[in-house]
Formats: structure tokens, C-alpha cells, sequence
């Protein structure tokens, strides 16, 4: 185990659609021991005019801490086109990240929005996302961590939960894969601290079946940051951000959410576990699912396929485009970048190595954990010397009601439409008795415990959080 055996407690807080180079390309210079961007790189469009990337000036605006405005593309086809600039797969695939800007603009054709061809092809720079940048620096960034999955937010986030996709490529059609995760292992095991999931408005992770009769162990936020402050957290704690807009703006950084928001609650979690009494005996991975079709310069490679039978149309046989990745610990040297020491580059499922290695649960999940590096890598300090600062302050930014109204007026993006068709099949009316019973029994004919919803479609982001509001509330009675 090695130097993970200083780590008593493993917290991932998980954004939403950002690509590396979106966020961190410009960290540090380019160089042999950095794969930043340059600032040289390009994307033609189909009149062959080339687009390159920019940040000029490095404002922190509302406007510009949205872009890319309008969303862009996520499904497995559009991400196979940007990775290839060409719709179908080739045979070898050959990754050479040119069809960015021409699968942006293609967009257009689905929504009747105006996409600008330039939004696909911005970076931030560190003085607009001082948070992650901080922390990068003072603890350790990672230049070879990928998505599991050229796929959207769902198959991704199945990945670091369980090692596998369960063979679906999309966030739809909605899907509750029967697999074993890292919290029943943790489960299984009896690990002490065991775990907790703790969500804003509600927990994509919940979709997995195996964790339906484990409701208990969601929890509200707030609950994170009153178990860190008591140092009461779990052995295994996962985050996640708040996907819609209910008294505030959603803070996942999915485009065309404020990236200022994501920034906020990232300062907000390394606070809490900075001022807590475990601080140094815990590691905190701050990541994102996907790179959301935000524009990044270096090719996946090929990956482990979870299992041992092909799946059609996608064998999850290469990962997708690199995601943003820190790794912070008072074990992790200053200013690190954090590389594997073999072929194999970090993805979702090094956490899941990561935590099985730390707590001794056994054989892999998956053939793709099992082939995972993880993170002890980064823990190189004999003693936690490296406590980093006592308080990080995030760039201001507090929404208006304004703001609010016109953010739940929007329509919804493909991650909302699917958290709301999965709040569908929740219970229609209070569950009286033990709800881990209920749900064990509700699971029996889960096919057709879909309410009758309007056309996901036509909801808007304010009557999609009412809707999920009331269906989580038939669960947990504070919700």
C-alpha cells in the first residue's frame, strides 16, 4: 500500500465538461515536462478557415466565464467527430483533434442557435480560474488524465463508479445499470468511515441500481461541510455539483453554466477540509466527467475495455478527450505533474484503484480498473509538509434573481433532460416505513414505475427542479 496508508480519508469532487486545455493549458509554458498549449493550435471549419486558440483579454465576466455559448455537442457521434473531423470511426482510429470548430457549427442545424466558431476554440487562463490553478500549482496537476470514454456525462460517470459504462454510450435512452460499484465493495468489506455521496439537488450517481437500496448514504452538501468541520467525514466521500437553478445558479461548470460558480465550490470544499482536523491524513481529486466538446490538443490513446465481450457500437476500447485533474495532499510535493509511471494514463477509474489498493477491497471491478494507475504515485513527501494555504477566495460572483429566473427559463441541456426522466421513475408519493425496503421491492418492477411526465423536451430548468424537488422529497423528507 505504501504511502497510501497516511490517507484515512478519499474525497473526489467531480465538475461537469470542461476539457483540459479549457481550464489548465495554460497553467504552466508548454514544454517536455507540461502538454499545455502553445497557443498556436488550430481547427479548420469547412470553408477551411482556420480558428485558433485564444484568450483575449482575460476578462472574468459573466460573458466570458460561459463560454462556449451555446452548449456544445456531447453525444458519442459528435465527440467521434471532433476526435476524428469525420463521421465516421476509421479503421485504425486516428484521433488527431480536427473536427472541433466543424462539429460546433454543426450544432446549428439541431437548435437554430448561432454558434461562433471562435467559442469552441477558448481556454481560460489562471488568473480567471484562480482556484484550480492554485491548487494545481501547490499541490499536483496531472497532463495524462482522460474521461474513461469518448462518451456524455452519464457513461463517464459510471466509470468512476464502477469501471464500466454497462455498454451505453449516451446519457439516453435512460438506463439504471445492475453493476457492482466501489461503494457496495466498501460495503462489502466493512470499511470504517464507509461512505457518502454528497449532492446539491440531486445525485446522478443515484441512477445505479445497486445503490437504490443505499439511499441513506446520499446526503445534502451542507452535510459535507458540517462532517469535515467535525472531522466525521467517511472513509470515501464523492461530490457533486449542482446541476440546475433553484434559489441559485447551477455550479458544474457545464457550459454555458459560470465557471466562476464551479470555482466557488471548489474553494469551498479544500476550505472545509483545510480547517478540518483530518487535514492531514486525507487526499482530495478534484475532476471532470468529460470534456463537454471543448477543444483539447492531445489524442486519447487506446484503453482496457471493461470486460471481456464486445460491446456494439462501442467497445470502450479508448478513452476520451483529457479532463482537468488535481491531486492535493499536505504527501504531494509543490508544484508537481503527476504522470503514471507506465503507458497506461490516469483515468476515472484510478480512483477506483486507488480506493481499492487503500482499503484493501480486492480484485478489480473491472478489467479497466484493474489495468489503472493509481494515485499513491503522487504521495512522495515522508511527512505532510506541504499543508497549503489555510483559505483560498474564489473570485466574486453572486447571482442576481434576475439571474436565476432567466436560467430557469432556459430549456434544459442533454444532463438535465436525463436527471429529470430519472426523477420520473422515483416513488409518486411519500414512502412510509423503511425506504431501503421500499426500494428494494420498487426495483422488482422498476419498468413501470415511470410517472407520466410532459415531453422532457419541452420542460424548463425551473419546472424540472420543482418536479425533482417534490420526487425527491417522496424519499428523504428534508429534500
Amino acid at each position: 500500500m505504501g504511502m497510501l496508508d497516511r490517507i484515512a480519508h478519499i474525497v473526489v469532487l467531480m465538475l461537469e465538461n470542461r476539457s483540459f486545455d479549457n481550464i489548465l493549458g495554460k497553467l504552466y509554458p508548454k514544454s517536455a515536462g507540461f502538454d499545455g498549449l502553445s497557443g498556436t493550435e488550430t481547427n479548420f471549419d469547412r470553408d477551411r478557415l482556420p480558428h485558433q486558440v485564444w484568450n483575449a483579454p482575460p476578462l472574468t465576466d459573466r460573458v466570458t466565464m460561459t463560454i462556449p455559448d451555446p452548449d456544445p455537442g456531447e453525444l458519442w457521434t459528435d465527440i467521434n467527430f471532433q476526435l476524428s473531423g469525420r463521421p465516421d470511426v476509421p479503421v485504425p482510429p486516428d484521433p488527431d483533434m480536427s473536427g472541433f470548430v466543424i462539429n460546433y457549427l454543426d450544432q446549428a442545424a439541431k437548435t437554430g442557435l448561432g454558434y461562433p466558431p471562435e467559442s469552441i476554440m477558448h481556454y481560460f487562463v489562471p488568473e480567471q480560474v484562480p482556484v484550480i490553478s492554485q491548487l494545481a500549482r501547490q499541490f499536483a496537476v496531472s497532463d495524462r488524465w482522460f474521461a474513461s470514454a469518448p462518451c456524455q456525462t452519464w457513461p463517464n460517470r459510471f466509470f468512476v463508479h464502477s469501471g464500466t459504462a454497462d455498454g451505453h454510450e449516451n446519457n439516453t435512452p435512460i438506463h439504471f445499470p445492475d453493476v457492482e460499484t466501489i461503494f457496495n465493495r466498501l460495503d462489502a468489506f466493512n470499511t470504517p468511515g464507509g461512505w457518502k455521496v454528497y449532492f446539491h439537488d440531486i445525485g446522478q450517481a443515484k441512477t445505479l441500481r445497486r445503490l437504490w437500496p443505499r439511499f441513506s448514504q446520499f446526503r445534502r452538501y451542507a452535510e459535507f461541510q458540517h462532517d469535515a468541520k467535525m472531522g466525521t467525514l467517511p472513509a470515501y466521500s464523492f461530490i457533486e455539483p449542482r446541476y440546475f437553478s433553484d434559489s441559485d445558479l447551477p455550479n458544474d461548470e457545464h457550459p454555458p453554466h459560470v465557471v466562476t460558480l464551479g470555482e466557488q465550490l471548489i474553494a469551498d470544499v479544500y476550505n472545509s477540509l483545510r480547517n478540518g482536523p483530518h487535514w492531514t491524513s486525507t487526499l482530495l481529486v478534484i475532476t471532470y466527467d468529460e470534456h463537454g466538446g471543448c477543444y483539447d490538443h492531445v489524442s486519447p490513446p487506446a484503453a482496457q475495455p471493461p470486460g471481456p465481450g464486445p460491446t456494439a457500437p462501442f467497445n470502450f476500447d479508448r478513452y476520451g478527450v483529457r479532463v482537468p485533474a488535481v491531486i492535493v495532499s499536505p504527501y504531494v510535493p509543490q508544484g508537481t505533474v503527476l504522470r503514471p509511471s507506465g503507458a497506461v494514463p490516469f483515468d476515472h477509474t484510478s480512483i477506483i484503484a486507488t480506493l481499492r489498493a487503500r482499503f484493501a477491497l480486492g480484485a478489480p471491478l473491472t478489467d479497466r480498473d484493474g489495468s489503472a494507475p493509481t494515485l499513491d504515485l503522487a504521495l512522495t513527501l515522508a511527512n505532510p509538509d506541504n499543508l497549503g494555504p489555510d483559505h483560498i477566495e474564489p473570485l466574486p460572483f453572486v447571482a442576481s434573481p434576475a439571474d436565476v429566473a432567466h436560467a430557469q427559463a432556459k430549456p434544459l441541456n442533454d444532463m438535465q433532460r436525463s436527471l429529470l426522466t430519472f426523477a420520473g421513475y422515483l416513488p409518486t408519493a411519500p414512502v412510509q416505513g423503511d425506504i431501503a425496503a421500499y426500494l428494494e421491492d420498487h426495483l422488482d418492477d422498476l419498468s413501470d414505475q415511470a410517472s407520466a411526465l410532459a415531453n422532457a423536451a419541452d420542460q424548463t430548468v425551473g419546472s424540472a427542479i420543482s418536479f425533482i424537488k417534490q420526487r425527491l422529497g417522496n424519499l428523504f423528507r428534508s429534500a
